[in-house]
């Protein structure tokens, strides 16, 4: 099983790569966000037009890059280009809504406590089957990387600091490693969407600078019953932690 040391810095949208980019691709990743935002807030509704010369005149950007963007929100579903009639926006049954970009949009909207109980209620169907693997499939490097991640949790979470970067970080390296773990490579392929869900909980302040102990409890029973190979025991953790944040987005 390869580890995935440091997968916390190489998982989401990294505004590092932004900041390095050239300034087309910024400058045209700056508008696909405004476009796909509105869409996911309902600004621009099912069935609006989006007109082209207009986007155009209002964002400085050429004809072509946003032929483009149109081109990536059609492959996320979210617009259809057809001949005489332009651009349409889809209604969300269209969408790829498990695409990582459409997860933060909607994330940042009204309705942003549902979309996090919609995707817990998803977490809960995936990780524990992915610790039920991983308790059969990791090898012990890898599990004693999940209960040093999980140290790491209960260390800064210990320290009032479950709000802040670098804990998240950590959560999100350790679920990205437990998917991994699996040895599932459809599961694995998941992460995104779980480090959206991470990190939108914290964006939208709904991370807790003081986690309750619990949640390190069920974090350090995960890695610890994979490391023993202990399958029900991991799957019983893992699904324990995910509750634990069900319960909270109950009580917003």
């Amino acid at each position: 099983m390869t580890s995935l040391h440091g997968a916390a810095s190489s998982l989401p949208a990294s505004s590092a790569q932004a900041g390095s980019a050239a300034p087309a691709p910024v400058l045209h990743n700056s508008v696909l966000e405004r476009v796909g935002i509105e869409i996911a807030q309902g600004i621009r509704p099912t069935g609006s037009v989006i007109t082209l010369a207009r986007l155009e005149e209002e964002t400085g950007v050429s004809r072509t890059v946003l032929r483009e963007m149109m081109r990536i929100l059609e492959s996320m579903g979210m617009i259809e280009s057809r001949r005489r009639v332009g651009i349409t926006v889809l209604p969300v049954s269209a969408w790829n809504v498990l695409d990582p970009r459409i997860i933060r949009w909607r994330l940042m909207g009204s309705e942003r406590v549902a979309q996090l109980s919609r995707l817990t209620e998803m977490r809960l169907a995936l990780e524990p089957t992915a610790a039920r693997l991983a308790a059969t499939r990791a090898t012990p490097e890898v599990a004693n990387e999940l209960l040093d991640l999980a140290r790491t949790l209960r260390t800064l979470g210990e320290k009032g600091e479950g709000n802040q970067q670098p804990y998240l970080e950590a959560d999100i390296a350790f679920h990205a490693l437990l998917l991994a773990a699996s040895g599932n490579d459809m599961l694995t392929s998941l992460h995104g969407i779980v480090t959206e869900v991470l990190a939108g909980r914290t964006d939208l302040g709904l991370s807790p600078a003081d986690p309750a102990p619990v949640s390190f409890d069920n974090h350090e029973g995960v890695a610890r019953a994979i490391l023993d190979r202990e399958p029900e025991k991991a799957e019983q953790f893992a699904r324990a932690v995910v509750m634990e944040v069900w319960k909270e987005l109950g009580e917003i």
